[in-house]
């Protein structure tokens, strides 16, 4: 049985001689707009500007044209592929009446030829084929991204912006310390509160101060990083605040304050999880894992089989934070039933078996914390912190 949530086909039929399909090969200089019209012959295409009114002025001009064939119109589909412009376009144009879908790029068949053909033409055709299939109902042409809100989107940024302000503070420390490991100097910490006034105190193993334009580098990584600490403060702060607001108990707060309550982990591993997986509409388990990366990825043919490791497909950030969990999981829940299934899982010792096994642990922590905050049910000997 078909589920409400399945975006790998239509669940609605298709009458082709009522619905306009068209797609949108989209770059940042043009939009190619493909179409299938009912009542035409020819299956018009159209290079437009990076402009909606545009795009929803051609779709009406496709519209009039089978009109005046003697078709009925009832349905206009468009697609285009998930990408820089992310999904403000098909929002824009749901709210317009127009049926808009989101096509994972990974899921479209393109040519095993070693050097292929690419243009946006091409583009076009194949996106138009693969939509065809997926209107009909039809499995494996291609698959649909789920269109989020402009609310569920800007949920994601807070945390998003930490990660990349907490990847630019070690940038700015590995980089203010191989300055001075050049120099000989490596007892300097950048990230102590006087690091500035600290700096002109610092000599060379010759005994000579730190020469004039390295000292400048490094005064002015200090302000930086001082001010990339502060900007961090302030996206910690805010998220504190917001946790700390009145929610209903199915509102992804109150989903992170159940998560953190998981001793082991903490707020910002549980933010990143509800607002990047854990407040999805997910079919089951495996589109659980399937989302986060944490499938394996078989070569087999006939009687040979192995395994390529893991398919690195969909969320990398909560791959990377499963896969970091997972370890400090086996430290903080040694007495639960997942750390246990792993211990007698490794008991070899051999490290190529851990770094095997701590994927699969991730992945059915994964999926445990997904029941967890769904249906409240808790994953077994797990240990909880007393609600504050």
């Amino acid at each position: 049985m078909p589920q409400p949530n399945d975006l790998s086909r239509s669940l609605v039929a298709l009458d082709q001689n009522s619905t306009i399909i068209a797609v949108v090969e989209m770059s940042q200089s043009s939009w190619l707009v493909g179409g299938i019209l009912p009542g035409i012959e020819r299956q018009p295409r159209k290079k437009l500007e990076p402009n909606p009114e545009r795009l929803l002025a051609l779709l009406h001009r496709w519209r009039d044209e089978s009109v005046r064939a003697g078709r009925t119109i009832t349905r206009i589909a468009v697609a285009f592929e998930a990408g820089r412009d992310g999904f403000w376009l098909a929002r824009w144009l749901e709210a317009r009446g127009v049926e808009a879908h989101v096509i994972h790029p990974s899921s479209v068949a393109v040519s095993r030829e070693h050097r292929r053909a690419k243009t946006d033409r091409l583009d076009t055709e194949l996106l138009k084929r693969g939509f065809l299939g997926w209107l009909r109902g039809e499995r494996g042409h291609c698959s649909m991204a789920r269109v989020p809100t402009i609310a569920e989107e800007d949920a994601k940024r807070p945390n998003r912006e930490r990660e990349c302000l907490v990847k630019e503070r070690t940038r700015l420390v590995n980089r203010m310390k191989g300055t001075l490991a050049r120099l000989g100097i490596r007892n300097f910490k950048p990230t102590l509160r006087q690091a500035a006034e600290r700096l002109a105190t610092l000599h060379t193993p010759e005994g000579t101060p730190v020469p004039p334009n390295a000292l400048a580098e490094l005064h002015r990584d200090v302000a930086r990083l001082g001010f990339v600490v502060g900007q961090i403060k302030q996206i910690e702060k805010a998220r504190q605040k917001r946790l700390e607001q009145p929610e209903s108990e199915s509102g992804p707060h109150a989903k992170v304050r159940l998560l953190a309550r998981v001793v082991g982990i903490g707020i910002e591993t549980a933010d990143m999880l509800v607002h990047e997986v854990l407040t999805r509409r997910m079919r089951d388990r495996k589109a659980v894992a399937r989302y986060a990366g944490l499938t394996g990825a078989p070569d087999e043919s006939g009687a040979r089989r192995r395994e390529q490791g893991l398919a690195r497909a969909g969320n990398a950030r909560v791959r990377r934070g499963m896969v970091q969990l997972a370890w400090r999981f086996l430290r903080f829940q040694k007495a639960s039933a997942l750390a246990l299934w792993y211990q007698a899982r490794t008991a070899d010792g051999r490290a190529s078996t851990r770094k095997t096994m701590i994927v699969a642990l991730a992945r059915k922590l994964l999926i445990g914390l997904w029941r967890f905050v769904t249906t409240g049910e808790l994953l077994e000997g797990v240990i909880l912190r007393t609600a504050g």
